[in-house]
């Protein structure tokens, strides 16, 4: 079973593109689930027909579900809620301190993974294909596991304390899940998630710290998709044709700038800009057969996106080289955090559990180059 993860900025086509993707994989015979937890809800407009909360047919391998994040959190924490704040109200928090307490951060798209976990694990689908909201709120999606996992344990200490009576069971449970969830996101051979773009600067930019911020997280990018590239205006003349060239000459030196940022050709897929807006599943198909021809759209020629830990040593220390793509002006942050190296890209945080040899050192500088992040420490044992 695969699952692929689309996203990109609002308004680039993820919807249109992850829909056509999953007719495609329906169309090759595998039962495909195209699920939408974007708030925009477009993806029956992708299909020209309505969808809910439930998997509906679309064609005959083929089925789209819309997750109702609010209807997830009525039905499943308010319970679990109430049970924290009467636990919190019985060791003697006030009941409105205890209240806000409860609010968890988040909940709302840790159910939406949730449900596409569920969904993924009852159904008869070999391929779940994800229509993700923009990129921001997709990347704090994917790191809600992490997040929240810690801020239970932050608040609430050790599950197993006797003080916690029901609760803790409840909240280890909550905490076991949300392990799950962050160990299914980063499994590169089960998740993957899939780029859309359309070619303008200020998109390429966000894509590339995009890049960074997932792999930072572990997740892997299995390929990058330009949407919406204007034919090439040929012998056109009058004003039509110059804005024509003048348009996807700009086109082009972005595509060319995405490469010298360190993209690999093969990662990268285009579609052209269409006159007419794809809707429906002809329209999706024609999409489908321009982005992946006779390919398997689950091939990808990319390898996974975690960062690669590599120790060397030189004659004061260590070097420690986490591979990432980075932009040229990147915002970097080293810190030490006990046994970890926190890592901060752009403001993406990550922390990054250093092998053995080097907790005993002391972060002393660092470098960017094409390959990454080059980490200098001092100390620790000889070598």
């Amino acid at each position: 079973m695969r699952i692929l993860l689309f996203t990109g900025k609002g308004g680039v086509g993820k919807t249109t593109l992850a829909a056509a993707t999953a007719a495609a994989l329906a169309d090759r015979g595998g039962k495909t689930l195209v699920v939408s937890t974007d708030p925009a809800h477009s993806l029956g407009d992708a299909f020209g027909r309505p969808l809910g909360a439930d998997p509906a047919p679309v064609d005959r391998d083929l089925h789209a579900v819309q997750v109702d994040p609010r209807g997830l959190v009525d039905a499943t924490w308010q319970d679990l809620r109430g049970r924290l704040r009467q636990a919190l109200t019985g060791v003697g928090v006030d009941a409105l301190d205890a209240a806000e307490l409860t609010v968890l951060p988040g909940v709302d798209e840790v159910l939406a993974l949730t449900e596409v976990r569920r969904l993924a694990e009852t159904g008869p689908w070999g391929t779940v294909v994800v229509d993700c909201g923009p990129t921001a709120e997709t990347l704090r999606l994917l790191a809600l596991p992490e997040a929240v996992s810690g801020y239970l344990r932050r608040m609430f200490g050790r599950p197993g304390e006797r003080r916690w009576g029901e609760v803790a069971g409840a909240v280890r449970r909550l905490g076991d899940h949300l392990d799950g969830l962050r160990a299914l996101l980063t499994d590169g051979d089960v998740t993957s998630v899939r780029l859309v773009l359309t070619p303008e600067r200020v998109v390429a930019a966000e894509t590339r710290r995009t890049l960074t911020a997932l792999a930072l997280r572990g997740i892997r990018v299995d390929g990058l998709v330009v949407n919406r590239v204007l034919p090439a205006p040929g012998r056109w003349g009058g004003a039509a044709g110059a804005w024509l060239r003048t348009r996807r000459a700009e086109q082009d030196t972005v595509l060319a700038e995405l490469a010298a940022a360190g993209v690999p050709d093969p990662l990268v897929r285009s579609v052209e800009h269409r006159a007419a807006e794809p809707v429906g599943l002809p329209a999706l198909r024609a999409i489908a057969a321009e982005l992946y021809g006779a390919a398997d759209p689950l091939a990808s020629a990319a390898a996974g996106a975690a960062p690669l830990l590599r120790v060397s040593g030189t004659a004061n220390g260590y070097r420690l080289r986490v591979a990432l793509p980075l932009t040229p002006d990147a915002r970097i942050d080293l810190a030490r955090v006990d046994d970890d190296l926190a890592i901060t890209v752009d403001g993406v945080r990550r922390l990054v559990a250093l092998p053995e040899a080097l907790r005993p050192c002391e972060v002393t500088g660092a470098e960017c180059d094409p390959a990454g992040l080059l980490v200098f420490l001092s100390g620790g044992e000889s070598r």
